[in-house]
């Protein structure tokens, strides 16, 4: 059944006429009057309606019921990740969305290739959460990861609130002598932070700031893998450890 995020609030019983984008997309995929859709509001839940009335440039849905299904995993990690080139943040956003990641902080560092501030920065930003929402609507995911705007490193840091107890904050890193398998077997009662540098890594400045903040340096063995691998392969691996799958 086609998928649409839909900014709420949506409510079984009503009939919804549906914003620009949804429409364009109910046309490309030639959805007809009497279709059945599922919509999601990024709230939780999904709700389930037919199409009523199919025009040029509107579409009307009506909204029959409302399913409590969530596809979330049993633990929340938000991926801090330095700003990879091309379009690989873009590729690294779309998979850890469908892996469960709660929310992306993109980092700017010293190494990274990439300098995103005003109102390109804002671009990104909206541009990143699109492709959340699209990712959202592909896999069956009803919540919404947040992605943060894009932040140096040092001033993420600073702001960053202090742990509360249960809570994991990670840091991958070649130089890092925590293995995977040191990580706890059930996951934990707080949040999980990972933190992943840009292509060529973060400085040895920077990860000594990160490990002072609060941060356990973590490794997943002899390879090197490229910023757009690790933070898709820390995250396979944490759904098979705790559950996420």
């Amino acid at each position: 059944m086609p998928r649409f995020y839909v900014e709420g609030p949506l409510a079984a019983g009503h009939t919804l006429s549906l914003p620009d984008d949804v429409v364009r997309h109910v046309q490309v995929l030639r959805l007809s009057t009497g279709d059945a859709i599922t919509l999601f509001d990024g709230t939780g839940g999904e709700y389930h309606g037919e199409l009523v009335d199919i025009a040029k440039r509107t579409a009307l849905v009506r909204i029959d019921t409302h399913s409590g299904r969530e596809a979330e995993p049993p633990y929340r990690v938000t991926l801090a990740q330095g700003v990879a080139g091309g379009d690989k943040m873009d590729w690294l956003i779309e998979k850890t969305v469908e892996l469960g990641v709660a929310g992306i902080a993109p980092l700017t560092a010293e190494r990274g290739v990439v300098r995103l501030a005003g109102e390109r920065a804002l671009r990104r930003q909206a541009h990143w959460q699109a492709l959340v929402r699209a990712a959202c609507e592909q896999c069956g995911r009803n919540r919404v990861p947040e992605v943060a705007p894009p932040r140096d490193l040092s001033a993420w840091l600073a702001d960053l609130p202090a742990a509360s107890d249960g809570d994991l904050r990670l840091l991958l890193s070649p130089r890092a002598e925590v293995t995977f398998d040191a990580l706890p077997v059930e996951p934990p009662r707080g949040h999980v932070t990972l933190v992943i540098g840009p292509e060529a890594g973060f400085s040895p400045k920077e990860e000594r700031d990160i490990v002072d903040a609060g941060f356990s340096s973590l490794g997943l063995g002899p390879r090197v893998l490229r910023t757009e691998t690790a933070g898709i392969a820390v995250l396979a691996a944490l759904a098979a450890r705790w559950g996420g799958w």
